[in-house]
């Protein structure tokens, strides 16, 4: 397989259109050994970016990662690493996007992922109690001293982004490159719609959850199985969404898409994965996995993206029938 390598925003960092993340499973269901083999799977087949955050398992997830970079060795000029900081704790100083919570979990994260620092470090969520610029000057001072060299958000809003953009221009400070939205077939409306108009200004996207928690594998046509994340502690709320009439149309859904991705010869996991790559404002795809075999299946979705024809595209358009509206011309 030949990765892809995707500009990320209009930043000079290129990042491989596939990356690898450990939300729900490092730490709960992958352990040291398994997290060595997966990053060494992913990293020889070409993926540079590997995602994480402080809140994934309490900071479990960061701890195998971090092993796992330092027994594999590679050259840390070659690979990417991630955190993400808003839930550190139960403390008021360990939560949220103020100054002094953004500069501890910064380094904390690194000391659990055994890095001199990060690349990218997301705003996990945007917080409604700290003042955007507080934050925006935090993130800026900690990419002007070294600790992080481009820092972004996760799930904020438009109108959220173009303020931190305006803080970061009027005061000469460093502006957020990247956002970090859930996007997949069933997910479309921000990274189609609500961001549309930043992309121009250059805002590159990490997208999560390509498979919409399994439901895009067609894994949970017949029930939700014993060993789902759906199953696992502190996970109860997946499940109930699932279970909701909308989460049962969903599965629906995947169940009439399954039949394009065995006409393309292919699983639907990585039909899925593929649709997420075509969009050109999509910079790289996170994949998740809790079995190599899950991971090494997903990585043949770059093979899949020729197959998604213009004909292939407009039937799958008709099976989920939820593509944003364009904004009003009101000049037509």
């Amino acid at each position: 397989m030949n990765m892809e390598y995707r500009r990320l925003g209009n930043s000079g960092l290129y990042v491989s259109a596939l990356s690898f993340g450990s939300w729900v499973t490092f730490g709960n269901q992958v352990d040291d050994t398994l997290g060595i083999d997966m990053l060494r799977t992913a990293y020889e087949n070409g993926i540079n970016f590997f995602d994480n955050a402080e809140v994934y398992a309490h900071g479990k997830s960061e701890e195998i990662m971090g092993n796992a970079l330092a027994k594999l060795g590679w050259s840390r000029d070659t690979y990417t690493v991630s955190s993400k900081v808003m839930w550190g704790g139960s403390k008021p100083t360990q939560r949220g996007l103020n100054r002094k919570h953004i500069f501890d979990a910064c380094h904390a994260a690194m000391k659990r992922l055994r890095v001199d620092y990060l690349d990218l470090y997301f705003c996990h969520r945007p917080d409604l109690r700290t003042p955007i610029e507080e934050t925006v000057r935090a993130m800026s001072d900690l990419v002007s001293q070294g600790k992080v060299m481009y820092w972004g958000t996760s799930e904020w809003s438009a109108a959220q982004l173009n303020e931190a953009h305006g803080i970061a221009r009027e005061l000469g400070l460093h502006p957020p490159t990247m956002e970090q939205p859930e996007y997949n077939l069933l997910k479309r409306d921000k990274v189609e719609g609500e961001y549309a108009p930043l992309y121009g200004r250059g805002l590159g996207t990490t997208i999560w959850s390509p498979l919409a928690s399994g439901i895009l594998t067609g894994k949970y046509s017949k029930g939700i199985p014993d060993d789902s994340r759906m199953n696992l502690p502190g996970y109860e709320w997946l499940r109930k969404k699932v279970e909701t009439p909308e989460g049962r149309r969903q599965i629906e859904i995947a169940g009439k898409l399954q039949a394009i991705a065995d006409e393309l010869e292919t699983s639907l996991a990585c039909m899925a994965v593929a649709w997420c790559l075509k969009n050109p404002n999509v910079s790289t795809v996170i994949l998740g996995a809790s079995r190599l075999s899950q991971l090494e299946e997903n990585l043949k979705s770059l093979e899949v993206v020729p197959k998604l024809t213009d004909e292939v595209m407009g039937r799958i358009e008709e099976i989920v029938a939820n593509k944003p509206k364009p904004p009003t011309d009101w000049l037509a």
